[in-house]
Order: structure tokens, then C-alpha cells, then sequence
């Protein structure tokens, strides 16, 4: 091999002109044929991760919950009893609890497995890129092609592809972070500054991020010989922080783990007391226990997580994380960036002021040259033939393709080379540059905020005369930005002079002129911040412009309205606001903040949580990140910087204010499902735990036995409770508040709901035709049947059809938790449909199939039996049509005991 293809360590110490002969490259990087070769030689620029979970381990990881263990002991204890007394029908509860456990381990490794490809592929929908120089040309290449020898350009937001040694660096600061953990930005130097390759300047590393400034790098660490590659061969894999829906569900386990437990132990000893029969109290208490676990939820919740997310998808919104899903759905304030969020992103020079006069920009007046070398070398954008036409900062980018109309860009670069720059600070709100023109001198080039601009300028061009700039002409210009403010436009001033040498310079500049750039706002975002707005979510913008214009773009978009006054604070002013009166300020209706720094993003987002808001924040850029990374959901834009994408829980795909109110929409219908899919499987606990109380207290033969119960919670309702994962959201689902920060998903409600109103209809359509099977045939009230009694085998029969045909009403009212059923309709659906019809057939066997009945102790029935419980099916049905009523109308009593 006539290169090095591992790193030596020893990169940072030698001379440039020694690591160029090192890797066989020099500053105008390789030709395409060599690239591809060295691809072949070192592969590709990728590594694995070593310590990835084999799949096994991660599918007998599922057996680890509490659900599990409880069900597998009492599948344990149901073997030993068949064991102790053969013949009684235990075998069949054994082998059915030990199903319940690998079923649901089963189905939850697959969704979550799934679930983890579906946001792999995601991940790759965007993949990383760099910018290279190939065949002595820039080209944007995909990060995994890179090689060693490669030279890189860095700029401001770009996460770093590899490891490298700078050749080029202005004012060029890296957050070092993920690789040594320091907190603040790095500057970088072209010295070696530390025996340390980690804390030496002159380094980049793979997965770091550019924070500010640009440079140039020579590649000589790809994939796994990376430093980042080294350490994750190191890294053991780390337990993830729960979530606030994963302590919910695990809150949710505990209570009613803690129920059943509690009602099995207290079963066992009172039927122990009672009957003296340990063997047979044993089994029932196994079967409280099983009654009261809803064996489907762990699925359900993936399922519904898994489906959520994959709709986002299609409506251009990539979640990171499943449960970020949920997060969304809780959100009381947006705060949104302007461009490219609120507005399309399309930025063009709207109209050019000289100093004197407006040029026609739609005629193509040719403005001053010296005015055009500013807009062109005074910019970090370039041209592109993608649309919108550039690439980087989009009103820089529409600067240079407005000065491609009158000049020849690369040409314009070549004649004035740089030789330092002074990139965009967002607290000096200004970018400078210095560069060399074709006579050898040097000029300065100034661009930024108009108010900063004008204090720095001394003279004014007009009419390619210089004269002195006093006090009447700068509240002329003054007057001249608000104006183009006014209509909207991003107003930027430009300044030159000479220079002396490649020093930042703060005065003695020229006033050139004004240049007003106009990005229209998106069509859709009036309606979803209307959206917002009804649902009870404050919308807040946040932005760099100028007040006027950021006042113009909010009345534009609907920010506000006639009858709210709108709160606007400037950077400035929000530095002498005090917290008390930030928090009274953060109480407006429409608030806009302009001219804000990143730390001041970052503070308005802690004002609006130390308020007790749950905030979701977007952005695009490095300014951006912090904020985002701060707030309780942070949304980046998919053509934004790699910084950005890093802080976020969602990459929004096309950039679109709308689609994060869909996202939340989607966040509020998972809340919803999951806790319909709760209301629906607590209410068959009641008529499931009734008859062993009814056997226990009553010396009633046994109403329904564990293998039916058994039959039920992993038979009948696992359809319906998973076709209530896939229910769209209500139709007032956006109109209401959003949901508390503290609410639970199992509330003493909900409790009462299922186990007060719902659950006793059923239990008591269970009993009446149990007892009309048990006195048509001649039962007397304490009579005991043994268990091979045809009689009695009939009466359990109807019981278990009476809580089917009821829980077919139940699957229909917790379709909807406020709206009525009616209006959303019984067939929207299909799943539900899917999930009855699957009800129907399993109960038709139970009842008809000779095997089947051997296996439940069942028998076959007449229909008028069945029929029974079918008043009962309705007045379930009305009294909860009537629940929802009362709520609709916000009646106190209603909401304080039934609201779900």
C-alpha cells in the first residue's frame, strides 16, 4: 500500500507537507479514481457498533416486567396443582398463563423490533453529507464516501464526517462535546498546541459539530479508526431514561399488580377460612390475579406508539423516539423560528436602497460595484442549480443570486480573495471580511443589522461620491429601513473601507445601502396556528429580525388579531426585564420576540417551563440548538444544520409549521387510545373477580372459571383492545386544553368508570343468565353442582357469552372519551369491526365446538339465553352515551367522578 490507512497518533505533531506525504494527497484533495480506490482499500467511512444486544437477549429481556413474572408463577403454581390433583383442568390454565407470557413477550419484541428498523430507515431519509474538493472541484458527496487524503470544507452547522488535520481555518470554533465533553466551543488553530491529539487545536474529530466560523481539513481517520470509532469499541450499551409515558405505564403496572395481588391473597384466605380446601382456594386465587392483569397493554402501547409514529412519517414528521410521540401531545407553548417555519424558506432580494435611491429590482438595475462585491464576498452562501437556486443561509443565498444577474460570481471570489474573516456574531450582529483586490490593497466588507452598521459607518457613497454621514443623514436611512421593515422585508445595510491590515475593524466605515429581502409565508401556517389557538396552545415567534418586520410577518401569518393586542420585546429590552416581569410578560396572548441571541432563546424556553409550561421549540440552525435541546420537545427542520438535527426529538421533513400541529394532534390521540384501551379491558375485571367472590360468600357454584377468564383477557378482547390503538383522534380532539403535566392515565375515574358503572352492568348480565340457565333447569338456590354437571356447564356458558356480548358495547363507547358515539359512528372503524367479528367466532366455539368445550367446561346453549344480556348490552351503552353528555356540558358532578 503506498498510503497510510490507519491513523498513527501521532497526527497532530507533524508538518503539513509531512502529512500530506503521508497520505499521498495534497490541498486540492484526490481525483475520483482514487477516492474509489482507497474506498476499496480501507472501506468505507462507517463503523458498527460492537456491543449491539443479540436478539435473543433482547427477546428474553420481554420477560423481565412484572406482568411476566406474576403470570409465570401462576403458571408454575397451576402445573404443581395438576400435579397434586390430576384431572381437574389445571394443566389447561398452566399452559394457558404460560402462553399469555410468550404471546405478549412475542408481540411486543416484534413491535419494538420493528418499530427500532422503522426509525432506522428514517435516520436514512436524511443522510449525512459533506462538501469535498474531487477532480480539483467542490462537490457535495454522501459522509459514508469519504477517505483518507480527502480535504473537507467546514463551515458554520456542519457535524464533522471524520477525523482530520486543519489546512484552513477563519475564526473556526468546534464543539468538542461528544468526543472530550467540554462544555464551551473550541477555537482551532493551524499549530499544534498540546501533546494531546484531543486538546490539540489544530484537530477536528468525527461527530463533532462546527459552531462558528470556516476551514479546511485533510481526512486521515475514516469509520472505525476514528476517535469517536475507538471509544463506542469501548462503550458498553447504556440503560435509557424512562420517559414521562413509560413511568405512567410502569405506575399503571404497579396499582394494578398491587390490585390483583391483594384480591387474590384475600380470596385465598377468606375461601381457605370458609371451605377448608387449599387446592381449590389456591386456583381461585390465581384466578383473581389473572382477572385483574390486562395481559395486552405492553403490546398495545408499542402497537400504538409504532402506528402513530409511522403516520408522522407519511405527513413528513421522523420521531427519534417512540414515546417522543406522546411528549407532543402534552404541549401548552410553540415557539417557532420564523424563517422557513412560519414562511417558505424562498428568499429573494425584494428592493436594493443605494444611499439615494431605490433600484428597480424586477428591471434589474445595476447597483454600484463596490455594493455588489460586498453582497458576494461579504457571504458564506454558494450556487447551486438545486432549487431555491444556493446553499447555506438563506438571505445570503439570495444576495448571491441576486448579484449573479450582474456579475460573474466565481470570478468576482478570484479578483478579491480573502484573506481573513469575521464571522456573523449573533451578539455583534455583524459579519466582516478582509479581502485583497486586483491592485494589491485591501478592503474591508461589512454586513448586518442596519442600526449596528450605521454606528459603525462615518461617510456615505452617492452616486459614486463619497460624503461625510452626519446625524440628519442616518435618521433619513433610519427612516428609509423602517419603511422596507414595514412590508415584511429582512433588511441588511453594507458597508466598506480600506484596510490597512487583515485586523477587525469597528468604525471608519462607508455606508453603501440597504438591501431588503422578502420570504413569503407559507399558505398553511394562518390555519395551524388557528389550530393552535383552538386547542389552547400559545404560539410564539421567535426571531433575529427587526422588530417591524417580525410585527409584519405576525399579522400576516395570525399570529394575532384585531381583538389582542400584540406583546413585542426585543433582545434588548428583554435583558433589563426582570424574572417577575418576564413572567407576567410570558402571560400574553401573542408575544414576538426580535432581535433575540441564542443564550436569550434559550432563556425565553426556561421563562415559559419555570412558568409550568410544557414547551416544544423548533428550529434550524447552531443559534437554534441549545433551545431546543433545553425544551421538553425540540424540532429541527430537515434542511437545517446538523447541530440542529442532533438536539432534536423531531426532524421535520419539509420544514412546515403545520405538520407539528399534526404532530401534536397525533401525540393527543395516542394519550387518548391508550387510555381507551384501559377503560376497555378494566371494565371486564368486574364480571371476571364477581363470581369468585359470588362462589366464596355465596356458596354459588362457580360462575365462570379461570379458563374462561383466561378465554376473555387473551381471546375475545385482544382484537378490540388493539383495534382501539389504531383509532383516530376525536373530533374536538384539538378544541380542548391541553392535557395537565400530572395526568394520569389511570385515575381514580377511570377506576370508578370501569369498576362503579360499566363493570357491574356487565357483571349483572352475567348473573341473570347464569341464573336463568341454573333455574330452567331446575336449580334450587344452594344446591351444589359438581363441575361435570351438564347444568352447570351450561350456566358458565351463558355467563362468559352475557360479558362477550356486553363487551361488544363497551368496545363501541370507549371508541370516543367525550364525543358521542353516534356522531363519530359504530363502523369508522374497521379494526373495531375486525376485532367483534373475532369475538363472535371464539364465543361460537367455546359454546358449539365439542373440543373446545372439553378444554373450557363448556356446553351449547340456546340463543334465547344469549339474548338476555342484550338489554343489558344497551343500557351500557346508553349510560355511558349519557356520561359523555354530561361532559360535553360540563356538569360538575359528571366530571369530578366520570371523567376519563
Amino acid at each position: 500500500m503506498d498510503f497510510q490507512c490507519r491513523s498513527s497518533g501521532d497526527e497532530h505533531k507533524v508538518s503539513l507537507e509531512h502529512m500530506f506525504e503521508r497520505l499521498k494527497g495534497t490541498a486540492e484533495g484526490l481525483s475520483s479514481a482514487e477516492a474509489g480506490r482507497r474506498i476499496v482499500l480501507c472501506g468505507r467511512n462507517i463503523f458498527e457498533e460492537t456491543v449491539k444486544e443479540k436478539l435473543i437477549i433482547r427477546y428474553l429481556r420481554q420477560y423481565r416486567n412484572f406482568f411476566s413474572l406474576l403470570l409465570l408463577f401462576g403458571s408454575i403454581l397451576s402445573f404443581i396443582a395438576e400435579w397434586l390433583d390430576p384431572g381437574q383442568g389445571n394443566i389447561y390454565i398452566a399452559i394457558a398463563l404460560l402462553g399469555v407470557v410468550v404471546l405478549n413477550g412475542t408481540f411486543t419484541f416484534i413491535q419494538e423490533y420493528q418499530a427500532e428498523r422503522i426509525m432506522a430507515s428514517f435516520r436514512n431519509l436524511i443522510p449525512p453529507k459533506t462538501r469535498v474538493m474531487r477532480d480539483g472541484q467542490i462537490t457535495e458527496i454522501l459522509a459514508t464516501e469519504l477517505v483518507v487524503g480527502d480535504v473537507i470544507y467546514l463551515e458554520e452547522g456542519d457535524k464533522i464526517p471524520a477525523d482530520g488535520r486543519l489546512i484552513e481555518e477563519h475564526s473556526l470554533k468546534v464543539d468538542n462535546s461528544p468526543i472530550t465533553g467540554e462544555a464551551e466551543p473550541q477555537l482551532r488553530s493551524l499549530e499544534c498546541t498540546h501533546p494531546n491529539i484531543l486538546e490539540c487545536r489544530n484537530m477536528v474529530f468525527s461527530g463533532t459539530l462546527v459552531q462558528t466560523g470556516n476551514g479546511k481539513a485533510i481526512i486521515f481517520g475514516t469509520g472505525s479508526d476514528t476517535q469517536i470509532g475507538k471509544l463506542a469499541a469501548l462503550t458498553e450499551q447504556t440503560s435509557s431514561v424512562d420517559t414521562p409515558i413509560r413511568r405512567e405505564l410502569n405506575d399503571f403496572i404497579k396499582i394494578i399488580s398491587a390490585i390483583a395481588i391483594f384480591l387474590g391473597v384475600v380470596f385465598f384466605i377468606v375461601g381457605f377460612l370458609i371451605q377448608d380446601i387449599f387446592l381449590a382456594n389456591l386456583i381461585f386465587a390465581i384466578g383473581i390475579i389473572v382477572a385483574n392483569v390486562p395481559e395486552g397493554l405492553l403490546p398495545t402501547v408499542t402497537l400504538s406508539l409504532s402506528l402513530a409514529s409511522k403516520r408522522m412519517a407519511k405527513r413528513n414528521a421522523l420521531i427519534k423516539q417512540l414515546e417522543s410521540v406522546e411528549t407532543l401531545g402534552s404541549t401548552t407553548v410553540i415557539c417557532t423560528d420564523k424563517t422557513g417555519t412560519l414562511t417558505q424558506n424562498k428568499m429573494s432580494i425584494h428592493s436594493v436602497y443605494t444611499g439615494s435611491k431605490h433600484l428597480d429590482v424586477e428591471k434589474k438595475e445595476t447597483p454600484p460595484d463596490v455594493l455588489l462585491r460586498v453582497f458576494t464576498i461579504c457571504n458564506n452562501s454558494r450556487l447551486t442549480e438545486e432549487n431555491p437556486g444556493y446553499k447555506g443561509d438563506p438571505t445570503e443565498g439570495s444576495l448571491l443570486v441576486y448579484s449573479s444577474n450582474f456579475t460573474d460570481i466565481g470570478k468576482l471570489k478570484n479578483d478579491y480573495p480573502r484573506m481573513q474573516e469575521y464571522p456573523f456574531d449573533s451578539k455583534k450582529q455583524r459579519m466582516q471580511v478582509i479581502c485583497k483586490t486586483p491592485s494589491g490593497e485591501m478592503e474591508a466588507y461589512l454586513k448586518g443589522a442596519p442600526e449596528v452598521i450605521l454606528d459603525m459607518c462615518s461617510h456615505i457613497l452617492v452616486e459614486g461620491k463619497e460624503d461625510i454621514l452626519d446625524e440628519n443623514d442616518k435618521l433619513r436611512l433610519e427612516e428609509e429601513h423602517l419603511s422596507m421593515a414595514k412590508k415584511g422585508e429582512r433588511v441588511l445595510a453594507f458597508a466598506y473601507r480600506k484596510a490597512e491590515s487583515a485586523s477587525e475593524y469597528d468604525d471608519g466605515f462607508i455606508f453603501l445601502g440597504f438591501a431588503g429581502a422578502v420570504d413569503p409565508p407559507r399558505p398553511e401556517a394562518k390555519e395551524a396556528i388557528r389550530k393552535c389557538h383552538r386547542a389552547g396552545i400559545k404560539v410564539v415567534m421567535i426571531t433575529g429580525d427587526h422588530p417591524v418586520t417580525a410585527r409584519s410577518i405576525a399579522a400576516t401569518v395570525g399570529l394575532t388579531n384585531d381583538h389582542e393586542e400584540l406583546v413585542l420585546i426585543t433582545g434588548e429590552e428583554l435583558e433589563k426585564l426582570s424574572t417577575d416581569e418576564i413572567t407576567q410578560k410570558l402571560k400574553a396572548p401573542s408575544i414576538v420576540f426580535a432581535r433575540t441571541s441564542p443564550v436569550q432563546k434559550l432563556k425565553i424556553v426556561q421563562a415559559f417551563q419555570a412558568a409550568g409550561e410544557i414547551v416544544t421549540m423548533t428550529g434550524d440552525g447552531v443559534n437554534d440548538a441549545p433551545a431546543m435541546k433545553n425544551a421538553d420537545m425540540g424540532v429541527a427542520m430537515g434542511s437545517g444544520t446538523d447541530v440542529a438535527r442532533e438536539a432534536a426529538d423531531m426532524v421535520l421533513l419539509d420544514d412546515n409549521f403545520a405538520t407539528i400541529v399534526n404532530a401534536i394532534e397525533e401525540g393527543r390521540t395516542v394519550f387518548d387510545n391508550i387510555k381507551k384501551f384501559i377503560a376497555y379491558i378494566l371494565t371486564s375485571n368486574i364480571p371476571e373477580i364477581l363470581p369468585f367472590i359470588a362462589f366464596v360468600l355465596l356458596a354459588l357454584p362457580l360462575p365462570m372459571n379461570v379458563q374462561l377468564i383466561l378465554a376473555i383477557d387473551l381471546g375475545t378482547d385482544i382484537l378490540p383492545a388493539l383495534s382501539l390503538a389504531v383509532e383516530k383522534g376525536e373530533g374536538d380532539i384539538m378544541k380542548r386544553p391541553p392535557r395537565k403535566r400530572d395526568e394520569k392515565l389511570l385515575t381514580p375515574q377511570v377506576l370508578f368508570t370501569s369498576y362503579g358503572v360499566k363493570g357491574p352492568i356487565e357483571a349483572a348480565a352475567g348473573f341473570a343468565c347464569y341464573f336463568a340457565v341454573l333455574f330452567d333447569g331446575g336449580w334450587t338456590w344452594g344446591q351444589q353442582l359438581p363441575f361435570s354437571d351438564p347444568l352447570y356447564m351450561q350456566s358458565i356458558t351463558a355467563f362468559f357469552a352475557a360479558v362477550i356480548i356486553c363487551q361488544i358495547a363497551n368496545v363501541f363507547t370507549s371508541k370516543t372519551r367525550r364525543q358521542s358515539v353516534l356522531t363519530k359512528g359504530f363502523l369508522s372503524n374497521r379494526m373495531v369491526l375486525l376485532g367483534i367479528a373475532s369475538e363472535l367466532i371464539i364465543l361460537s366455539f367455546i359454546i358449539f365446538n365439542p373440543f373446545v368445550n372439553l378444554i373450557f367446561n363448556t356446553a351449547a346453549i340456546s340463543m334465547k339465553y344469549i339474548l338476555i344480556a342484550v338489554p343489558f348490552a344497551l343500557l351500557l351503552l346508553g349510560v355511558d352515551e349519557l356520561r359523555k353528555y354530561a361532559i360535553r356540558k360540563d356538569s360538575e358532578f359528571v366530571i369530578r367522578y366520570f371523567k376519563w
